[in-house]
């Protein structure tokens, strides 16, 4: 199964993204600071996203779980996920962190990576709805205010 998470940076995706076993987690942000010792450094993005696609094959061919801790917020990386999901055949599940921006501002404040507040905004703008993922092809969404009203999250993800 391919997990993917929707949301604005500074919105808790990481931390949520460690409530599942570490080899579960492929992140750009690892990646990146792998290539180049820097989280941030946007310019290892395009090698990061090749170590991404790499891990993710390698587990998906497997029928083992991936979940990916990375914004996704724009559409052609969304239909990349979803293409790697169906070639190989698994179910790919989407999280939406749908919270206002207020709370998501004021979360990245508080971190110790702060990222600038424009990108905060752009990315928040830029967060797909539930429809848009249904219609993209995602086998099930779900938004992180349904996963705390019903409880799911109390109950842990890890195995």
């Amino acid at each position: 199964m391919l997990s993917a998470f929707w949301w604005a940076p500074g919105s808790g995706k990481s931390t949520f993204a460690a409530r599942y076993p570490d080899t579960w987690r492929v992140c750009l942000d690892s990646y990146r600071r792998l290539a180049t010792d820097v989280e941030a450094d946007q310019s290892a993005t395009p090698v990061a996203a090749e170590i991404q696609a790499l891990l993710l094959d390698a587990r998906l061919s497997r029928g083992l779980t991936a979940v990916v801790d990375s914004t996704n917020v724009f559409p052609h990386v969304r239909a990349g996920l979803l293409a790697r999901a169906r070639y190989w055949r698994r179910p790919a599940v989407a999280v939406l962190f749908d919270l206002p921006l207020p709370t998501v501002e004021a979360q990245n404040a508080g971190r110790d990576r702060v990222v600038p507040l424009h990108i905060v905004r752009e990315h928040h703008q830029l967060l797909p709805g539930l429809a848009d993922l249904r219609q993209e092809g995602f086998d099930a969404v779900h938004p992180l205010s349904e996963l705390l009203a019903t409880g799911a999250l109390r109950r842990g993800a890890r195995r």
